[in-house]
């Protein structure tokens, strides 16, 4: 993991513990708090056009900043708690998408 992630999970961890909700936070229930924070990030876009979502507002845009936040802070929980570094992980995962998904072949839903 990058010392970047290291930190802010450490982090996490600390804040996590201070509070004594280290109880609470197994890996099902992060599981099913990140997909609550990733619902609440979803409702901020969800009746808006392709167009509008690339044009928010600093109040829009700021609402989002939280959820991708609520989101990764998750998400590293989720990771550190499972021994998983997520950096690893990204780049293993990247590699078996360049293998699935070559360069120069369309996607089937681009295909006329």
């Amino acid at each position: 993991m990058t010392d970047d992630l290291k930190s802010l999970s450490r982090d996490v961890r600390g804040f996590v513990r201070e509070r004594g909700w280290e109880r609470f936070h197994t890996p099902k229930n992060l599981s099913m708090a990140l997909l609550v924070e990733a619902s609440e990030l979803l409702e901020l876009f969800q009746w808006l056009t392709p167009e509008e979502s690339d044009a928010l507002s600093e109040a829009q845009l700021a609402a989002v900043v939280d959820e991708i936040a609520d989101v990764q802070i998750y998400l590293l929980q989720l990771a550190d708690r499972l021994g998983v570094d997520l950096a690893a992980a990204v780049r293993a995962k990247m590699v078996k998408n360049a293998a699935k998904y070559p360069m120069g072949e369309r996607a089937a839903f681009e295909r006329e």
